[in-house]
């Protein structure tokens, strides 16, 4: 029999792996390193990085792209092995439950889609947490990063797919503040934001692809930072509006096209932000690393 697990073993995992030692390989892991993490001889890491292997269909093969960005970050920033394994194991799960690898499963296996749909039924936010947790003890260590929490504060946050309301949306409860001269935060919970959480609500209704935001402080230095690193960025004005009307004025723009970057200019009352918004979490430390360095150089 077919089952998922073979399937998964058969015609996934291959790819994700060569895909994931490619992102490793990038961040400067060795070969013996890569290995380790995946699990698999040096030997077949290096028929990774040659590109030999098989590659799955074109919708398949570009969500699975995503997924090893992902999990190659996840590694980058220090997740442990034991943690990529959990992860990758909770991401593959869900693409199952969301029905996207039932499509092609489905063809695998010689049954229907509804049959796969079936096996995988349920939503958990427990990898949510994780993840944003993960990315926040990261982002809160990150040198500069202090300079760039706001007057208000800034506030992480990361969305179970297709979010419904806030309770679905995982963020930091009282916000990212300063501490001892130093980046505070309280660990992730569901709920814990009702504006920012807003948001990506909002957000992926047009753009289900974008489920992380992260605030920070603008200004003409980081208006000019962000140009230089050619980020695509959107702009609004939320001054004078009502939370909610503001909520919907910064998700706006997702409507026409997909954007690394919302800037609030902000006006009477109201402090100027960047909204800065990624597939996950560590999609967004990684621009605001490169937002960081480009302001560091600039000095």
């Amino acid at each position: 029999m077919r089952t998922p697990a073979v399937y998964l073993a058969e015609e996934v995992m291959p790819y994700l792996r060569a895909k994931v030692a490619e992102v490793l390989y990038r961040g400067g892991f060795r070969q013996a390193e890569i290995a380790d993490y995946l699990g698999v001889t040096q030997a077949m890491v290096s028929k990774y990085l040659a590109g030999r292997y098989k590659r799955p269909p074109g919708e398949l093969a570009r969500k699975l792209d995503e997924l090893a960005e992902e999990i190659g970050r996840f590694i980058l920033y220090g997740g442990t092995r034991e943690e990529a394994v959990v992860l990758v194991s909770k991401r593959l799960v869900e693409l199952f439950r969301s029905g996207f690898l039932c499509k092609f499963y489905s063809k695998y296996a010689g049954i229907s889609e509804e049959a796969c749909n079936s096996i995988y039924s349920d939503r958990t936010g427990t990898e949510v947490l994780e993840e944003l947790a993960v990315a926040l003890k990261r982002l809160v260590e990150m040198d500069g990063f202090k300079e760039l929490i706001p007057e208000v504060r800034s506030n992480f946050a990361y969305a179970l797919p297709s979010p419904k309301g806030p309770e679905e949306v995982a963020a930091v409860p009282g916000r990212i503040t300063i501490a001892k001269g130093k980046p505070y935060a309280l660990p992730p919970e569901f709920g814990a934001s009702r504006f920012t959480a807003g948001i990506l609500v909002e957000v992926g209704r047009l753009r289900p692809e974008v489920r992380s935001v992260l605030n920070v402080r603008y200004s003409d230095r980081i208006r000019e930072a962000l140009r230089r690193l050619n980020f695509r960025v959107a702009r609004v004005k939320t001054e004078g509006m009502p939370e909610d009307e503001a909520i919907k004025e910064i998700a706006r723009p997702f409507a026409d096209a997909l954007y690394d970057v919302v800037v609030d200019e902000g006006g009477h009352g109201v402090e100027p932000l960047v909204y800065i918004f990624g597939r996950d979490p560590f999609d967004v430390l990684k621009k605001v690393e490169l937002l960081i360095n480009e302001l560091g150089v600039r000095r």
